[in-house]
């Protein structure tokens, strides 16, 4: 009897000292949330955009068949980039002239397949996917930093990434204060043309300045041409006249002379 009351008190004692340390062996095993990851299924994007200055996008995302390719992605890990009321409700007029595949493909154009941090962001320059892309479709954007600001760059617009939604894997969720503008779905904003340098002809076809215009003084006159010349011959041509005339009629006067004088010798 001993023995067995013993033996049962043994018992009692193991049980005694196994039990707790199993319970705080349960109680001590991490969940994924004790990692810094929220479980998938527990995730409403659309809320969380909502809740955080996006609810205009948020909205337009729920009532499009975009939400889906959003919440697909979830589990493996997604990075989205939400426009603020402010920028949505500027773009309204462009998203409404757009198909109903345009749409689509613009809101998905807003997310990226993989989890980005705001750390790998920051230090990341380059194309990047998105849910749009779609073989020949690139949908494609650049993300650039400079210092803490990190920029979204497509050919027609530039978005700047101004607060943190949500980041915790494996979703990220950031604000911007552009809506992304693919050039599968717009124009290609606009390059100043640079002004054409200046011709060597150009400049010569250039008018002058307005002014007295200062004519030059005529070539002169040659010396037949001359007024004084003119003037000189005409008192030369006269005095030879008179001169020649002077002797002529001094001629007349002298043979009648001679010839008194050479009758008087023959008298």
């Amino acid at each position: 009897m001993k023995l067995q009351s013993a033996a049962a008190i043994a018992l009692l004692i193991l049980f005694a000292v196994i039990l707790p340390c199993h319970s705080q062996i349960s109680k001590t095993k991490p969940s994924p949330s004790a990692k810094g990851e929220a479980p998938a299924a527990a995730i409403s994007i659309i809320s969380l955009m909502s809740a955080h200055g996006c609810k205009n996008f948020a909205d337009t995302l729920s009532a499009s068949p975009a939400e889906k390719t959003f919440e697909d992605n979830v589990e493996g890990g997604v990075t989205i980039f939400c426009p603020t009321d402010d920028a949505m409700k500027s773009f309204s007029p462009k998203f409404k002239n757009l198909t109903a595949d345009g749409k689509q493909s613009l809101l998905e154009y807003h997310g990226v397949p993989v989890y980005q941090s705001m750390s790998s962001l920051r230090t990341s320059n380059g194309l990047m996917n998105t849910l749009a892309t779609d073989g020949a479709n690139n949908y494609d954007f650049v993300v650039q930093n400079d210092g803490q600001d990190v920029t979204l760059k497509t050919k027609v617009v530039t978005a700047k990434i101004t607060g943190t939604v949500f980041e915790k894997e494996p979703v990220a969720i950031f604000s911007i204060d552009e809506v992304l503008e693919p050039t599968e779905l717009f124009k290609l904003a606009p390059t100043p043309a640079p002004a054409p340098a200046p011709t060597p002809e150009a400049d010569a076809e250039s008018p002058k300045p307005a002014g007295k215009k200062h004519k030059s003084p005529p070539a002169p006159a040659s010396p037949a041409d001359s007024p004084v010349s003119s003037r000189k011959g005409k008192v030369a041509a006269s005095t030879a006249d008179k001169n020649g005339g002077f002797r002529f009629n001094g001629g007349a006067m002298v043979a009648p002379v001679l010839l008194i004088w050479f009758a008087h010798l023959l008298l």
